[in-house]
Order: C-alpha cells, then sequence, then structure tokens
C-alpha cells in the first residue's frame, strides 16, 4: 500500500487486504493448524506421510500454473523480446548477487550446510509465485505487471535450481 500510494496507482485497500488475506494469511493459518494437527506428540511421522502424499500434486499444480500464465502471455513474451530481455538482466544480477553475498557470509559465520544452504536460497527467491497472484488480482491477467511477475517466474526457476545445484556441490565447503 505504501509503494503504490508513491505513484498514480490506485488500488482500493479492501483489494490489498483481501490479496494478503487470501494469499498469505489463510496458507499460513492452513500449515500451522496442519501441522499442530499432525505434530500432537512430537512425532513428525504423520506430517512426513501427508507430505509425501501431497508433493506430486504440489509439483503438478506448479507445473500447471506456470503453463497458463505463459500460455495466456505467450503472445505478448513472443512480440517482445527486447522487454524479455531487461526485465530479466537484472533479476538475473540480483539473484546471482544476493546468494553469492549470503552464501559467503554464512561460510564466514561458520553456519552448517543445512542451515546455510536453504536460509540463502530463500534469501535469494523474489517469491514470484505470491507476486503473480497479486499482480493479476491487482492489475489484470493482460497486465504489464502480470508479464513481468511472469518473466520472473522464468527466470527465477532456472537461476534457482543452478543455485542448488551449486549448493549441492559445494556443501564440504561448510562443517556438518
Amino acid at each position: 500500500g505504501f509503494l503504490l500510494g508513491m505513484t498514480d496507482i490506485t488500488v482500493p485497500w479492501s483489494t490489498l487486504t483481501l490479496s494478503v488475506v487470501l494469499y498469505v494469511v489463510i496458507p499460513l493459518v492452513a500449515g500451522a493448524i496442519t501441522r499442530r494437527t499432525l505434530d500432537r506428540a512430537g512425532d513428525l511421522s504423520r506430517l512426513d506421510d501427508l507430505l509425501a502424499k501431497l508433493k506430486p500434486w504440489s509439483i503438478i499444480g506448479l507445473l500447471g500454473t506456470v503453463a497458463l500464465l505463459f500460455g495466456f502471455q505467450a503472445d505478448t513474451i513472443l512480440d517482445n523480446p527486447q522487454a524479455m530481455v531487461l526485465i530479466a538482466i537484472p533479476l538475473l544480477i540480483q539473484s546471482y548477487l544476493i546468494f553469492a553475498i549470503t552464501y559467503a557470509m554464512a561460510k564466514k559465520l561458520g553456519l552448517a550446510h543445512k542451515i546455510a544452504a536453504p536460509a540463502c536460497l530463500i534469501g535469494t527467491s523474489n517469491f514470484f509465485e505470491l507476486a503473480v497472484a497479486v499482480a493479476i488480482s491487482l492489475f489484470g491477467l493482460h497486465s504489464g505487471a502480470a508479464l513481468a511477475t511472469v518473466v520472473g517466474v522464468l527466470v527465477e526457476v532456472p537461476v534457482m535450481l543452478s543455485l542448488v545445484w551449486f549448493a549441492n556441490r559445494t556443501r564440504h565447503w561448510f562443517h556438518s
């Protein structure tokens, strides 16, 4: 709301509030309730079983969402390759630079790899999944904001995969 208030874009507070509730609050509360319900005795086996059952569906859902987003934006992406490059370059620089800085700091601080790698990846992520949802709900499916977030997903997925590859190959740099 603060950042939008600095521009000439007007978004009703009710829309912002609804977006936050739908895309942040409800999933967070549902996750907390699910975890508390399945982990009553401190035994994570029930939670692990649920996660194992849901994992294939979450991957299918993510791939389906990405395919639909790219399908809806295909003409715009193909008609404006220079815009795609102009959006992608700063995202690439930002992602790799943030990861490099945080990974080096984690190593210097002596963090264990199992803490350092996920923390650095989370710090690097731009959470485009949430950005896509909010951009579509605020500005519409065919808006420039939706396009920018779709390009963000297009860039972020291979970047994050390359960083996971790198983190796995440099595990020996860290203490257990």
